[in-house]
């Protein structure tokens, strides 16, 4: 039966919005259990994480549970994330932070809080650290989804009253710290963040002319980036794909180059990103390729012998 009163309509919206929740909910705190059973404490970010940010009435879907751990926990912590004891949990793991913060993991663990959901608790960044990770991120995938500018929104709309700037900037270097206040500024103009009340008012509406036009240039085009793996089956797909690669998203160069939003031109840093890119790309195609040729040499195989049964 389909609703046609716009009640019953929000109704079900709302009833939804509590499902998908409580299914994030449900799927995170098994994670967690799974890891502490073996003697490793992880630590929350993005998907769920910025989800919390998020007004009751607005639901934020994540496919993974984004988990974030020591490095001398990583191996064992990985393949416990791809055992058949995960099934279901979609673990993405993450050797610490890389490259999404330079603070050091102790100090970051360290300030890091223990919340309750239902089936236990569950360990997150302190608010400011989880920003920083947040709009680096967004950064990093160039500024692809206007959706996802929405956790910057939200984890600064309604951030909590002792909220620490000084800890969200100062605690790393003036480049980032320019990423950081532009990510923000760029949900004030585009999303109209309020941030008249902060001490980055004015900064955050200094945005470099070339940033705003590579995010609505992003936006616009119906080339959306995936992995070029994926794309060997469709040559249409593939060849968008490379044309999108030769020329750099300038946004995702300047961070991954750890470059300045305020040189001069962002040339330098696509070219050095495209020569450091090229190499892993190409594994990953190679590696693809040399899959699903063992698959078919199975499949021929296995084709074979029913053959020879009939």
């Amino acid at each position: 039966m389909i609703a046609t009163g716009s009640k019953t309509q929000i109704n079900d919206e709302a009833r939804w919005n509590i499902l998908q929740r409580k299914a994030q909910e449900v799927r995170v705190a098994r994670a967690f259990c799974l890891l502490r059973s073996n003697g490793i404490e992880p630590v929350l970010i993005k998907g769920f994480a910025a989800g919390r940010n998020y007004p009751e009435s607005v639901i934020r879907l994540s496919i993974d549970t984004d988990l974030a751990v020591a490095a001398a926990d990583f191996q064992r912590a990985y393949e416990i994330a791809v055992s058949s004891d995960a099934e279901g949990l979609a673990i993405d793991l993450h050797r610490e932070l890389r490259h999404l913060d330079t603070l050091d993991w102790e100090d970051l663990f360290e300030n890091s809080k223990l919340i309750a959901i239902d089936g236990g608790t569950v360990r997150l960044l302190r608010p400011e650290d989880h920003l920083r990770v947040l709009c680096v991120h967004w950064l990093n995938d160039g500024g692809t989804d206007r959706g996802r500018l929405w956790d910057i929104y939200y984890a600064v709309e309604n951030r909590p009253a002792d909220f620490d700037w000084g800890r969200f900037l100062d605690v790393v270097s003036r480049r980032r710290r320019r990423w950081l206040i532009c990510t923000v500024g760029l949900a004030h103009r585009f999303l109209g963040l309020d941030i008249s009340e902060t001490p980055i008012n004015i900064e955050a509406r200094d945005l470099p002319a070339w940033l705003v036009k590579a995010v609505e240039r992003e936006w616009a085009s119906e080339t959306k980036p995936i992995p070029m793996e994926a794309t060997l089956k469709d040559r249409r797909k593939f060849i968008d794909q490379f044309k999108k690669r030769l020329r750099p998203n300038p946004i995702r160069a300047t961070i991954e180059m750890e470059g300045s939003f305020d040189a001069k031109t962002r040339v330098f840093y696509q070219i050095g990103n495209f020569f450091m890119r090229i190499a892993p790309s190409y594994r990953r195609v190679a590696d693809t390729l040399r899959s699903e040729k063992l698959f078919q040499r199975k499949d021929a195989k296995t084709q074979r012998r029913k053959d020879e049964k009939i």
